[in-house]
């Protein structure tokens, strides 16, 4: 647009059209610059976190259940017995009794009560002086009721400590910050045993195990919580590190020692450990060592910690002698891990989880009309593909094996033409042993939906109370929260699984957890 030479010959209708003009100008250049902006924060990637919805392929496989008839819902029968009152109702003279009609109500009484327990003493004849003990359950000067609702509260209902806190000093106890948090981590070896034992049973007896991780703060600095389990049982572990020598620390259940075998010996040549290296542990007569302080001396006395090779000597030798005591001990006879394809999990049978692998898939960006029919028609296949294992898993056969195999081939070995998803389906079909595990184990899930839901937990307790402070406090809540967590799988209520332990009179005893995990991961 040309501007007039001399504005002060302009009259004013004629000044005011050309401001107008401009206006409409600098509009539409302010449109062109935000487009460019949008534009290049797409290109440099700059969108923030996407919004990515699930997928849909687990629930969209399923059979669909039929419509369940409508109608009233059952009858209550509540857990505790019932007790009857009657009421009496003012009918008139001559009336006839005709029963009584039942109405169940149920409620729940929470009062404070405190119990001063007068015990005799007595001095017997040769000087000594006889006590009354105190009944079974008391242990310190708040009773085992009050300590079953605290962890039932902290640990099921997720309250964070102050309000614990304040709703017992509202219900009339008298009792400190500190001292519910003594209730919550104090002796309580008995059941950090019970969870470690857990984990020891379903080790030894899962056919196989779902494993995954998340963040967790302990003494200010982040850490990672790790959980391990199946349909039958859950366990937690914190640690500082996520690294494939944690994962194995973990799995030998609690167990301190180092042990090179034939297992031992076998992982080191299948992660690449030099010859020599291994000719120099295996030629020794110690092969057992007590714990880490033993081994790494072990180390440094064969000359093995001041290797400088690739990879590193001793890492690959610290993770073979962790696999060879976890398999002394009986742990992962034939269990196969599934896991969502991060590398500290690939150990032993390892499976990999399908909704993890659609979901590579399923987030990629498509820009043209070409990749968007590619890349539908591809989640298309994988839909489809993976509800025929499903159906697999259920009457599995030699030949649907045989077919299901090739058709893999066929699906992850495409080229679409569109370069990222063909990338991604070269990488997907490298996967092919562990993501067909399933052929060979018809029982093991395609997917770690049991344990995203079970870390779960963990995740919501870290949001609403941050991280732990003590070692102890640490270990608790793992312990507390893998005993919860067995607990719903095995069909136990917690509140009477506390009840038992806490040796609360009248409770329904309830079996010890680690034999029940026996039983139901044993094979019938």
């Amino acid at each position: 647009m040309a501007l007039p030479g001399d504005l002060d010959a302009l009259c004013p209708t004629e000044l005011k059209a050309l401001v107008v003009q401009l206006l409409g100008k600098v509009a539409a250049l302010e449109q062109t610059v935000a487009a460019q902006r949008a534009e290049i924060v797409r290109l440099k990637g700059l969108k923030g976190r996407p919004q990515l919805k699930p997928s849909g392929m687990e629930k969209a496989s399923e059979p669909k259940p039929p419509n369940p008839l409508k109608g009233r819902r059952g009858p209550v029968t509540p857990r505790v017995a019932v007790e009857d009152q009657v009421i009496e109702a003012a009918a008139p003279p001559g009336s006839r009794f005709k029963g009584y009609a039942d109405f169940l109500v149920q409620d729940l009484v929470l009062r404070a009560r405190c119990i001063r327990y007068r015990r005799e003493r007595w001095l017997t004849p040769d000087g000594h002086l006889v006590v009354a003990p105190l009944p079974g359950g008391v242990n310190g000067h708040f009773g085992p009721e009050l300590r079953r609702f605290a962890l039932t509260q902290y640990h099921q209902g997720q309250v964070t400590l102050p309000r614990l806190v304040a709703q017992l000093q509202a219900v009339g106890l008298a009792i400190s910050k500190r001292q519910v948090m003594r209730l919550l981590i104090g002796n309580q070896q008995r059941f950090l045993a019970e969870a470690r034992d857990v984990l020891r049973a379903g080790l030894a007896q899962a056919p196989w195990i779902t494993v995954d991780d998340t963040g967790a703060r302990h003494k200010a600095a982040n850490g990672t919580c790790t959980q391990i389990g199946n349909d039958h049982f859950a366990w937690f572990g914190t640690t500082a590190s996520k690294s494939r020598l944690n994962f194995l620390e973990l799995l030998r259940g609690g167990h301190p020692d180092y042990l090179i075998n034939a297992e031992a010996l076998a992982y080191m040549r299948k992660r690449a450990l030099s010859g020599p290296v291994i000719e120099r542990l295996a030629s020794q007569p110690e092969r057992h060592f007590s714990d880490r302080a033993a081994w790494q001396t072990h180390l440094e006395r064969l000359g093995i910690a001041a290797l400088t090779i690739t990879p590193d000597p001793v890492r690959i030798a610290t993770e073979g002698a962790l696999w060879g005591a976890i398999k002394a001990h009986g742990f992962l006879p034939e269990t196969v891990i599934v896991s969502d394809d991060a590398g500290q999990f690939a150990i032993g049978l390892h499976g990999l989880c399908w909704v993890h692998a659609e979901r590579l898939v399923h987030k990629l960006d498509t820009f043209t009309d070409h990749q968007r029919t590619a890349h539908q028609r591809i989640r298309a296949l994988i839909w489809w593909f993976y509800a025929d294992l499903k159906a697999y898993r259920r009457e599995p056969s030699r030949h649907r094996r045989t077919e299901l195999r090739a058709r893999f081939d066929r699906l992850f070995q495409r080229r679409t033409g569109f370069v990222v998803l063909d990338r991604l389906l070269a990488r997907l079909h490298a996967n092919k042993p562990d993501l067909l595990r399933v052929l060979d184990r018809p029982e093991i899930p395609l997917h770690t939906n049991g344990s995203e839901n079970d870390i779960r937990a963990q995740v919501t307790r870290r949001k609403i109370s941050g991280g732990t402070r003590s070692d102890t406090g640490r270990d608790c809540r793992n312990a507390f929260l893998g005993l919860m967590k067995t607990c719903q799988k095995l069909g136990v209520s917690f509140w009477d699984y506390l009840g038992t332990r806490l040796t609360i009179p009248d409770q329904l005893a309830i079996p010890y957890l680690p034999d029940l995990v026996r039983t139901r991961c044993s094979p019938a």
